[in-house]
């Protein structure tokens, strides 16, 4: 795991394997960010000549390394792009700082230590700096052979011009530690190849943190799911050798006033069921829990921040596996909360075990329930492989996790839930069908899954499906693989929960 330190020490005397500084674009010129003046004295004034020489435009993405002058104690020196420079009196965003930071931290993969000397004006900064490296630093390397061998993530951040002794630095940096931390943790789950991460495994897991970290948590198997009539878990489980859970996995606070509950899509693979994907789409579908993986991070993250909120995650674990037990197209499921679904397809498998944790979710009268989930191709289509969808039953409610998203750097777009589509799900044979009709799918899967949540509670239904699985090549602080989407969107949720902000 990635160390982080504050230091109070100087660009040009702190000992480290590299030194990060920022470069950004003014009009056609090329100018050093703040944060790097010591290392431009080192290089006479002429750092942004020597990087345009080298062929350094300040675009975002970008990373040039270069031999440290005489003068400087880390013996190499990394420029990475900031893009446009701010307008006199602003800084650079956060977002900016955080890809930069991520850019630098898997450039220098195999290094012990780097010093970030990026332009950090305020605890948010810091923040932002800190986060994008601990991020960019990640690697998952469990099934490789040579993984002994190959190089290793960056070792330890030092962030230089951060207050060490100021109270809101180093609650910030601590801050952003647990969020990435918890957030490399459901990266590592979704990475896990699904012969190994299961649904049994997968709460065994979330158990062995809830330990560590002292959070409640309960697992309910087969013989407890038949008992309590889940039948949306249980009909999307019943093909597979090793069967679903749904776990619950609570963080309390003792001057909490408000309760979050967050639901999470755990279909550790996805197959299809009887209505089997084609070859060319079930090659990555070990992703398909990355709901329940965003959910179970946040609830630990927000344990080892401390936040005076209780927050609840529900994880429906399955595998979606073809076979002569599973449920076919055709078969109608009881759920949880009574209702008669007829299956017309079972790779429209999440909404079934998000159904019936949402009923569950409900009974507790938490004040508001988001579920997270890579729910549908028809989200992919509309907004994109780095964008996820939002829909909610409380338009103040989804446009305020819009902005959130927004505010922590992810991606989002608020979605209608169109009521005219309901009728398409309706079912002669059963109170209502999990399929409606194909354009706009995507709304469709929302409207399903409001009709399971409790009465007067406020509810909100994220689409990960695009950005939960990075299949190109990394960039910023985002790796090829599990992403962790959602996570930071969840504990800013959280934190204004808490505040009383919502």
């Amino acid at each position: 795991m990635t160390a982080l330190t504050l230091s109070t020490a100087g660009a040009a005397t702190l000992r480290a394997d590299a030194l990060v500084v920022g470069v950004a674009k003014s009009g056609k010129t090329l100018v050093v960010a703040p944060g790097a003046e010591a290392v431009d004295k080192a290089f006479d004034g002429r750092l942004a000549a020597v990087l345009e020489t080298l062929g350094a435009s300040g675009s975002e993405g970008e990373a040039i390394k270069l031999p440290a002058p005489a003068g400087l104690k880390a013996p190499v020196v990394l420029a990475v792009g900031l893009g446009a420079a701010p307008e006199d009196g602003e800084s650079f965003g956060a977002e900016t700082l955080r890809r930069a930071a991520g850019t630098a931290a898997r450039t220098l993969t195999g290094s012990k230590k780097a010093a970030f000397a990026l332009p950090i004006a305020s605890a948010e900064d810091a923040a932002a700096v800190a986060e994008g490296a601990l991020l960019g630093a990640y690697a998952y390397t469990a099934y490789q052979e040579n993984g002994k061998d190959a190089k290793k993530p960056l070792a330890e951040v030092a962030l230089l011009g951060a207050k060490p002794r100021d109270k809101a630095y180093k609650a910030a940096a601590e801050r952003a530690l647990a969020v990435a931390e918890e957030m490399n943790r459901a990266r590592d789950l979704i990475n896990m190849p699904p012969n190994d991460l299961y649904p049994e495994s997968f709460a065994a897991v979330v158990t062995a943190a809830g330990k560590e970290h002292g959070l409640k948590v309960q697992v309910l198997d087969e013989k407890a799911l038949e008992k309590g009539g889940y039948g949306g878990i249980l009909g999307v489980g019943k093909g597979a050798v090793r069967g679903p859970r749904l776990v619950r996995i609570a963080y309390t606070h003792p001057k909490a006033e408000r309760t979050l509950a967050l639901v999470g899509k755990g279909i550790t693979y996805d197959s299809g069921g009887i209505s089997l994907k084609p070859a060319g789409h079930n090659e990555t579908m070990k992703c398909d829990m990355s709901g329940a993986a965003a959910v179970f991070a946040a609830v630990v993250a927000a344990s080892r921040i401390g936040l005076a909120v209780n927050v609840t995650g529900w994880l429906a674990l399955a595998e979606n596996m073809p076979s002569g037990s599973a449920t076919r197209p055709g078969d109608v499921l009881r759920m949880y909360s009574g209702k008669t679904v007829e299956v017309l397809n079972t790779d429209a498998e999440g909404r079934l075990v998000l159904a019936d944790a949402l009923t569950r979710a409900s009974e507790e009268h938490p004040d508001a329930i988001v579920d997270v989930a890579t729910l549908t191709g028809a989200m992919v289509l509309a907004l994109g492989d780095r964008t996820f969808g939002i829909m909610a039953n409380d338009d103040d409610y989804r446009t305020a996790i819009h902005e959130i998203a927004e505010e922590v750097g992810e991606q989002s777009w608020p979605m209608p839930l169109p009521a005219d589509l309901r009728k398409s799900m309706d079912s002669p044979t059963a109170d209502m069908a999990n399929m409606g009709v194909r354009m706009g799918g995507g709304l469709v899967a929302g409207l399903f899954l409001q009709e399971f949540v409790g009465e007067g509670i406020t509810w909100a239904h994220l689409d990960i499906a695009g950005p939960a699985f990075h299949e190109g090549a990394p960039y910023g602080y985002t790796p090829k693989g599990g992403t962790g989407s959602s996570v930071r969107t969840l504990v800013k949720l959280a934190e204004l929960t808490a505040a009383g902000e919502l």
